[in-house]
């Protein structure tokens, strides 16, 4: 039988570095790998695991909507789909007029959004504001609104009209005027390192985008479903947007994005203008609906919020030189480092059996499911403690110690 790296290196698109690990199985916040080795989870396959693994209400949702109706198209509706849909407009403060479009993962949820300023703006409002350093995705659209000119080259020309602006609110003063369609805007850029909008930020660009009548969307991708210790990142802010784009964690591991949108935003999608075959369907909104209800009910947005506290002042305590700061809100953590050694943490990490992840070279990111408990909050203390030491004292053996 061959070596499970060499069959990834041969039968996977290279569009990815060498995996790290055979990952077996999971049960809440631990995995497994092929070699019977446990690993704890602070990743949540980049914040989507909410529940954890194998949660009991997901695996029910799961073979429960399997075994009764998986997939329809969207000439009709299902009760989970409706469910899910009202349950979202709900959460989201969206209202009467809220509607829903569902997808199938975050980069289809901000395709839609892209779509959606275009309808809004016409041609007389050509303009559409994104932020430097956020990302939004990897199809064109989401890739147009993505300010990573590394992922974007190769794939030039890009779809028009998007501009780039510094994340101040003078920037947004400079740049916005009656021909922006939209500014799009994440509440925390997660892979540009856990780094928070300025104080202020959402509450002067809703008000901008009002005064020059254009849309206000907020990619909640990565914030969303409770992850900041708040069902919405700009559920922080006091703020109402237009439309929120939405994926990961409201899907507990299950693939589905949103476009949720209020007001006169609702009525520009018509029929015919936007649509997904696999958007909706009854398996994935049943699955959603379900991880959103034990999100709700067993009051896991405090407990990220909580726990998030609780992390910070583990790390503060484990007073590592490496250590510079910690970014973020509730269980989307960024730690910033001296040194560009997240890698090597990262690597560090993962040799005592701890998953988190670089978003940069000088950022360690953290998120775990929103479920985490003592027991794991006391071993991540351990690990990650150990592998800050680990790198420590590698630096310090080739006399790059930080003072």
């Amino acid at each position: 039988m061959s070596n499970w790296q060499d069959d990834a290196a041969s039968d996977l698109v290279l569009n990815a570095g060498p995996r790290l690990a055979m990952l077996t199985r999971g049960e809440g916040s631990y995995l497994w790998d092929s070699e019977g080795k446990r690993h704890l989870d602070f990743l949540a396959g980049i914040a989507v695991t909410s529940l954890g693994h194998a949660h009991p209400v997901f695996v029910e949702a799961v073979s429960t909507q399997a075994a009764t109706l998986a997939h329809v198209s969207n000439y009709f509706a299902t009760p989970s789909q409706l469910a899910l849909a009202a349950r979202m407009k709900r959460l989201a403060g969206a209202g009467i007029d809220g509607r829903v479009f569902f997808s199938n993962s975050g980069a289809e949820a901000n395709e839609a959004a892209f779509k959606l300023a275009r309808l809004h703006g016409g041609t007389e409002k050509p303009r559409i504001l994104a932020l430097e350093n956020g990302f939004h995705g990897r199809t064109m659209g989401s890739l147009a609104l993505t300010a990573k000119a590394a992922m974007r080259a190769p794939f030039e020309p890009m779809p028009g009209g998007v501009e780039h602006i510094p994340a101040t609110i003078e920037a947004l003063e400079a740049a916005i005027d009656d021909r922006v369609a939209a500014v799009i805007v994440e509440p925390i850029q997660g892979e540009a390192g856990v780094v928070e909008l300025p104080e202020g930020y959402l509450q002067a660009a809703r008000s901008l985008t009002l005064t020059h009548g254009a849309l206000l969307i907020v990619d909640e991708i990565q914030t969303g479903a409770g992850r900041t210790g708040a069902w919405f990142g700009f559920s922080h802010e006091g703020i109402t947007p237009d439309a929120i784009t939405l994926a990961k964690g409201i899907g507990g591991g299950f693939p589905i994005g949103a476009l949720v949108t209020y007001g006169a935003a609702s009525s520009l999608f018509t029929p015919g203008s936007h649509g997904s075959t696999f958007g909706g369907n009854p398996l994935a909104t049943a699955v959603a609906d379900a991880v959103l209800t034990e999100i709700e009910s067993a009051g896991l947005v405090d407990n990220a919020a909580r726990r998030g506290e609780e992390i910070r002042a583990i790390i503060a305590d484990i007073d590592s030189p490496l250590v510079t700061g910690v970014r973020g809100r509730g269980l989307l953590i960024g730690v910033a480092l001296g040194a560009p050694v997240a890698n090597e943490v990262v690597a560090a990490a993962q040799e005592r059996g701890l998953i988190v992840n670089a978003a940069n070279p000088e950022t360690v990111r953290i998120a775990p499911a929103l479920t985490i408990g003592d027991a794991e909050l006391a071993e991540f203390r351990e690990l990650f403690a150990a592998s800050l030491s680990d790198v420590q004292t590698t630096l310090a053996e080739s006399g790059k110690a930080l003072a």
